[in-house]
């Protein structure tokens, strides 16, 4: 199974320090060794986000952010595999000992079945 895991955090006003990003580099290292991640980026934050929106009338809609309004960013995402969602969950937590405060949301990929 594969499922994505994104990671939101209060906003910090600033990026990750040096140690944080070692540390970080070497889970995402360790667990692409591992097999079960399979992609994972930070995300910027601030001003350089935007939001596209498009109403039930078709009209769209372009802000761009800081979005004040804001209560948590996102930090990043992950794609993994899994054999099970509590598989994924325990995954999870050993992440959150490296990110740190925050929380992840984690939902399955619909997968194509296989052709015969």
């Amino acid at each position: 199974m594969r499922f994505i895991s994104i990671f939101t955090h209060e906003p910090t006003g600033r990026g990750p320090t040096k140690d944080e990003m070692a540390a970080m580099g070497k889970l995402v290292e360790d667990s692409m060794k591992a097999g079960w991640l399979i992609a994972t980026e930070g995300v910027s934050f601030g001003a350089t986000g935007v939001r596209v929106h498009r109403s039930a009338a078709g009209k769209v809609t372009v802000t761009d952010g800081p979005f004040s309004e804001a209560k948590e960013v996102i930090g990043g995402y992950a794609l993994c595999k899994a054999s099970s969602k509590e598989e994924m969950v325990e995954l999870t937590r050993n992440f959150l000992k490296v990110a740190g405060q925050g929380t992840c949301e984690i939902y399955q990929l619909y997968e194509m079945p296989e052709k015969a």
